[in-house]
């Protein structure tokens, strides 16, 4: 079978706000652990890299076995209820709606777990616009999922990587797909810019005009 060109979004600061629900759940595997919690907004800065990455700058410790138990906590609140804590972008879903409706193939790529990931797209009545869902696990880097998803043909190499942070937009280029940045998740103006996304997005009813661009 021929792969499609999919437009392929970010979850994290892309689809959803997540900050609280990351936020509260990092500070109760820290404070589980001895560690100091983070302010909120210190959060943002977490929000898009691997967990066990983000664990590592935090804490300064840089154990594997360590660092994949600060993660299983985390997950252990995150479960129960921090993945309902996400707000949801006003204007994502009517330009998801749009892109669909279109016809263009959506596909999902985030270093959350996949089961988190459909959690959170059922939470929001969003789950029937994606064709795939590619989750994140510890040691996995974004770069690696977008490999596979062309290794295994389920995207094509027109496919474009859409997200707010650097990650998205380095995952991308490293396997020679397009990107897109957009402004209104946590990754700053200047973060973008230096990573050379194909174009920047400052709102998103302004998605709808990439049903054109795969």
């Amino acid at each position: 079978m021929t792969p499609s060109s999919f437009l392929v979004f970010d979850l994290d600061g892309t689809i959803s706000d997540p900050a609280v629900g990351i936020g509260r759940s990092i500070n109760y595997a820290l404070e589980h652990h001895g560690y100091p919690t983070i302010a909120e907004t210190e959060v943002p800065q977490f929000i898009g890299p691997p967990l066990d990455n983000s664990f590592a700058l935090i804490t300064g410790n840089s154990s594997p076995d360590h660092l994949a138990a600060l993660v299983s906590k985390y997950r252990e609140r995150y479960a129960d209820v921090g993945y309902a804590e996400n707000i949801l972008y006003s204007g994502v879903p009517e330009a998801l709606e749009v892109l669909a409706s279109a016809g263009v193939a959506i596909g999902l790529c985030t270093s959350k777990r996949v089961d988190f990931a459909e959690s959170i797209l059922g939470l929001f009545g969003l789950r029937r616009h994606f064709r795939f869902l590619s989750g994140g696990e510890i040691g996995v880097h974004k770069r690696q999922q977008l490999a596979a998803l062309l290794s295994d043909r389920t995207i094509s190499p027109a496919s474009i990587m859409i997200g707010d942070r650097a990650v998205d937009i380095e995952a991308a280029r490293s396997n020679g797909l397009g990107s897109v940045g957009v402004l209104w998740g946590h990754g700053s103006v200047e973060e973008l810019t230096a990573a050379g996304p194909g174009t920047l997005l400052a709102f998103p009813h302004e998605l709808v005009a990439l049903r054109n661009a795969v």
